[in-house]
């Protein structure tokens, strides 16, 4: 969740305005069910994104639309979420943040509906390129409502479980992905995955709509920067549609000057931040060490992670043949060490360690990373679940260690008027700098893979898992840049 960069008023009851005497005031029914709805829009985006990633092979097997469909189905919608998020805090301010939110889960909602309907690939992956851009116009607004209606020193309280349902989502959405392409509800194969959003996102838009604050702490003078969102939109779409499609075609010329324009806009993007009155980008943010490097190991290390889950998938299902409950039981020790790293992280280890619990859990990952390369090229087709396990619990232990002191240095230091911007622009690099890994990493899978079979897949997955060790070495060489303790954890 995106956290607002205005700040909050206190606890009103839904439909009213804000009012400071309400500071001691005890969170009302409504503002409970205010924070239900926020978590489950949450956990609708969480489960959408991990089990996605499952049902890839069974969405290419139906609807064909070449190798690269299970790269657009997964960029598609982080790319468009990723872009959405920058402006979307912004947006709220002028628009609205119950209508914003509103609009996000009813577009969701819809969108998950035509994804579940989607007569042809082409089809499919418009819908999810629609149903990231709701998604990050609803995201955002959501923790801006629930410190609106919630009075500051009952706000931690209310959000202390929602890290462990995160966690809980986060190990049961491969499994759940598993079971429902199992089951094939009324024959719906791999729809129902999307399907099943359509119930939710019906009660959370129908709730909300009752228990939203009217006023969500929205800035007045907050203006957008069209200038600086058309270069980054356009900058983004010129680095990620070659690098899905280049493969396929053979890498034409147009390919690499597609990505050379890209990085060209990028730094245009950079340019005009410093001279436009209105910056999506806060630049006394880009003149803190800890957020630019913070930015840069976060692009590396999710780039790695979504092409690792990505790539776990194609080779057992599209290589090996496994079925999709199968695949997901097995990424179950992968969910298990990583919620169970986050947990630790976040209460313990993060405050204590600082710098030192990246460094850890970098390694970590690293290790269990060459572990599954290691165990693909011990036992070759004769993998099963057992032999996959320990390197997969290491990997997400050392991947969940990670996530919580990470978010810390990258925020833990902006001022109130920057954390909201530090905020968006955290997501928005961890969806995009995803949507790069499936890309960049899937078209090295694809390219050594070939015409898959067994053996094939199983080669083509370890130059993946190497090539992730070692941009996780790449991002671990940066965390020494970085101060020994977060701002936040000595403040």
């Amino acid at each position: 969740m995106t956290t607002p960069q205005a700040s909050p008023p206190q606890a009103p009851t839904p439909g009213s305005r804000p009012d400071a005497r309400l500071s001691d005031a005890r969170p009302s029914r409504a503002a409970w069910l205010v924070l239900v709805v926020v978590v489950l829009a949450d956990l609708m985006d969480l489960i959408d994104s991990s089990i996605a990633n499952l049902a890839g092979p069974s969405i290419h097997a139906d609807l064909g639309g070449g190798q690269v469909t299970v790269q657009w189905v997964l960029s598609a919608y982080t790319a468009t979420f990723a872009l959405g998020l920058v402006t979307s805090g912004r947006l709220g301010d002028l628009l609205g943040r119950r209508r914003l939110f509103l609009l996000g889960m009813t577009g969701f909602t819809l969108t998950s509906l035509a994804c579940g309907l989607a007569p042809n690939a082409t089809f499919l992956i418009v819908a999810r390129a629609l149903q990231g851009l709701c998604g990050s116009v609803m995201i955002p607004q959501g923790l801006a409502l629930v410190k609106v209606v919630f009075p500051p020193q009952h706000l931690r309280k209310a959000l202390t479980p929602v890290g462990p349902l995160m966690g809980l989502t986060m190990v049961g959405g491969p499994v759940l992905a598993g079971w429902l392409l199992h089951l094939n509800l009324f024959g719906a194969e791999w729809r129902s995955i999307f399907l099943i959003n359509v119930p939710f996102g019906l009660v959370a838009a129908l709730l909300g709509s009752r228990v939203m604050p009217r006023s969500g702490g929205e800035d007045p003078d907050a203006r957008l920067d069209l200038t600086g969102i058309g270069l980054l939109t356009a900058a983004s779409a010129l680095l990620v549609v070659p690098l899905i499609q280049g493969r396929e075609l053979g890498w034409p010329v147009w390919t690499y000057a597609m990505m050379a324009a890209g990085l060209v806009l990028f730094a245009l993007f950079a340019v005009s931040q410093r001279r436009s009155p209105h910056p999506v980008v806060a630049p006394t943010l880009l003149r803190k060490r800890s957020f630019v490097v913070g930015l840069v190991i976060v692009a590396g290390f999710y780039a790695s992670l979504s092409a690792f889950v990505l790539v776990v998938n194609l080779m057992l299902q599209q290589g090996m043949h496994w079925t999709p409950l199968r695949t997901g039981l097995t990424l179950l020790p992968w969910a298990l060490g990583t919620a169970v790293a986050v947990l630790l992280a976040g209460a313990v280890l993060a405050e204590k360690l600082g710098r030192a619990a990246l460094h850890l859990g970098l390694s970590l990952a690293v290790l269990g990373l060459l572990g599954l390369w290691w165990s693909v090229a011990h036992w070759d087709t004769g993998l099963t679940v057992w032999t996959l396990s320990p390197a997969l619990l290491l990997t997400g232990f050392g991947s969940g260690l990670v996530f919580v002191p990470l978010t810390d240095f990258i925020i833990g230091d902006a001022t109130p008027e920057e954390v909201g911007t530090g905020a968006g622009l955290l997501n928005a690099v961890q969806q995009f700098a995803g949507a790069l890994g499936v890309a960049a990493l899937g078209t090295v899978f694809y390219a050594r893979a070939g015409h898959l079979t067994p053996h094939s897949g199983l080669t083509a997955a370890q130059l993946v898992f190497a090539l992730a060790a070692a941009l996780n070495l790449l991002t671990l060489s940066l965390v020494g840049l970085l101060p020994r303790h977060s701002q936040q954890a000595h403040g």
